[in-house]
This record gives C-alpha cells, sequence and structure tokens, in this order.
C-alpha cells in the first residue's frame, strides 16, 4: 500500500513523522511506501527527506520545482503510487499515524466500501478560526454535492487505488477528492479517527480559504452534474431568461398594433436584453456540448467506470507511469 504526504515548511515535525509512520506499519502486516511530496518548501524540509531517505527503505522523496498547491502534490504522489491501497495524511502531525492501519482494515474487511474518509469527531482546533467555518462548510459542501460526510477537511482517508487511478485534482480541489470520489463511483464510509493539536510549525490556511470554498463549490457542483451535458445547465438557464423577454416583446407588440407608442419604454430595452443573454447561454451550452464530445471521443476518455469484481480488485494494478520530468528533478527518490 501506498502512503501520500504533501509537505509544505514542515521541517520540525517530519523526523517524527516518518519514525511514527514507519511505527505504526510496523505490526500491521501491510508492506508500504511512504511518498512525501515537498511542494516547494522553503525551511529545509526536502533536504531533510533526502537525508532520511536512505535511514528508510520505504521513503520515496518526491521533490517539486515550487510550490504548486496541495491538490497539485497529491496528485504528484498519486502519479507514482504503486500500492493496492492509498492513504493520506498531513504532515503536521495532527493526523494519527495508528489509525492508518484501522481504516486499511475497513478496506481489507468491506466489499462494499472503496473510500474510508476520516471524521475528526473530537478536533483539536480552535474554536472560532478553524472549528467554525469549518462546520458551516461540511454542512454546505455534503448539501450542495449530495455526498454526506461530516468531516471534508480531513486529510486521513484511505481509498482503493482504481479510484486514485480515475481522479484527476486541479487546482484547490483537494477539498472535494470525497465529491470526486463518488464520481468516479466510489462507495464511501466514514469512520471516526484521532486528532491531535499543531504543537510545531505554523497552520496553512487562514480566513480567506473560506471564500474560495465557495467558489470551487460552484466549479464542482457544476462538475458533477453538468460535465456530460452543459447544454442543460447554460442552456436551461438561457430558456429561463429569454421566455419572458419573448413575452414583454409579444405585450409590446400588442401595444404598438394598438397605437401605444413603446420606444421609450424601459420594458423594450430589458425585454431585448434577455432576450441576447438567453442566446448566448444557449450558444455557451452548444459550445460545451461539443467540447465534451472532443473530450470524450477525440481523446477515448470513457464516459463511465465499471466496477470490477473482488477477485479482480484484490490483484495490485500496475505502477501508474508518472509524467516526464528533468533528471535530477526528484533527487534522492527511492526505489
Amino acid at each position: 500500500m501506498s502512503i501520500v504526504v504533501p509537505v509544505y515548511n514542515e521541517v520540525d515535525n517530519l523526523p517524527d513523522l516518518v519514525a511514527r509512520i514507519g511505527d505504526a506499519m510496523a505490526g500491521s502486516g501491510f508492506t508500504f511506501e511512504l511518498i512525501a511530496v515537498d511542494d516547494g518548501s522553503t525551511d529545509g524540509s526536502a533536504d531533510l527527506l533526502e537525508r532520511l531517505a536512505p535511514q528508510y527503505p520505504w521513503l520515496r522523496p518526491v521533490i517539486l520545482a515550487r510550490n504548486y498547491g496541495q491538490s497539485s502534490a497529491l496528485q504528484a504522489g498519486f502519479d507514482r503510487v504503486r500500492g493496492r491501497y492509498v492513504v493520506t495524511l498531513d504532515a503536521d502531525l495532527q493526523n494519527e499515524p495508528l489509525d492508518i492501519p484501522l481504516l486499511l482494515q475497513r478496506l481489507e474487511t468491506d466489499p462494499n466500501v472503496d473510500m474510508v474518509s476520516g471524521w475528526r469527531r473530537e478536533r483539536q482546533d480552535a474554536a472560532i478560526s478553524r472549528r467554525l467555518p469549518s462546520l458551516i462548510a461540511n454542512r454546505l459542501i455534503s448539501r450542495a454535492t449530495r455526498v454526506h460526510l461530516h468531516d471534508y477537511g480531513c486529510a486521513l482517508k484511505a481509498y482503493r487505488r482504481p479510484i486514485i487511478d480515475r481522479i484527476r485534482l486541479y487546482g484547490e480541489l483537494h477539498r472535494f477528492i470525497p465529491s470526486l470520489a463518488r464520481d468516479a463511483g466510489a462507495r464511501i464510509a466514514e469512520m471516526p479517527v484521532r486528532h491531535h493539536p499543531r504543537t510545531r510549525g505554523q497552520s496553512k490556511y487562514g480566513i480567506d480559504r473560506t471564500f474560495r470554498v465557495i467558489l470551487d463549490l460552484v466549479l464542482i457542483v457544476f462538475f458533477m452534474r453538468y460535465r456530460q451535458r452543459p447544454l442543460h445547465a447554460f442552456g436551461g438557464l438561457g430558456l429561463w431568461l429569454a421566455t419572458p423577454g419573448v413575452l414583454i416583446l409579444a405585450y409590446l407588440l400588442a401595444l404598438k398594433i394598438g397605437g401605444e407608442p413603446i420606444g421609450g419604454r424601459p420594458l423594450l430595452i430589458a425585454a431585448v436584453m434577455l432576450i441576447l443573454i438567453g442566446a448566448q447561454l444557449v450558444v455557451a451550452g452548444l459550445t460545451g456540448e461539443m467540447l465534451m464530445r472532443v473530450y470524450h471521443e477525440g481523446q477515448g476518455r470513457p464516459q463511465y467506470h465499471v466496477r470490477a469484481p473482488a477477485a479482480a480488485d484484490d490483484a495490485a494494478p500496475a505502477p501508474r507511469a508518472a509524467p516526464p520530468r528533468p533528471a535530477g528533478a526528484e533527487a534522492g527518490e527511492a526505489g
């Protein structure tokens, strides 16, 4: 199995993190690799990972050229996983590595679960700055995406490998991995996990994150509901706007036939604008439909995923090829 940890300026936590993950997995019965992806750290985290790699044969550092963000760091790790299961967690030691075998055991014993998401039931964060916005975000995301979880923000999650192979992360979509996994056909369960207060380093999250979550939520809802039928989204809205415009013009036409002047009426301008905007949205929907056909047909991408039988799922998939990169870009990466 593969453990993927994005790292950004966590030099004080890395030695304990690596050691505790090793201790947690030692008696689990799983062979594993730890893919630690340094996301352009400026505090020496990358150098420390390279020094730790010879001490731990299962540690595979991946050093990104600059800071790309958590989603890109996770995707860099996903591109290199070789295990049958994939586990993610943060590098700040707030997640408990001893919970990893528990999540894996759930996947091992329950064939009807493809992803296990951690739930920080007793979260050890400040109530106002972290817990309250998180509570609001969890309820909003659950309602909008219809994937109901108590804790979307918990980084400690376990997946079957085929689910990871089906999803791609861009921008800041790491917050919505459960929704992307459900869209890829995953059956999701939630388990309470332990959570510790941060004792070293600084949190990378601020209150501005709340506004970015709202914008990303709009994207993910559109992606899940209208990705394969953009005409229904844009065209439907366009018809809703154009219809009252047509009715208003019909009303004004009746007035004109009756001899009343309509040239100076604001309703005339409003009707024309509604029709024009509606027509533009319909055209945008048609353009989206053509782009989706190019996406699926031109690149041979499937519109659906087939759930493999349990026996086939137990076989470890072949390693996914990583994108080409310049020589030396991942100094210290262990096999």
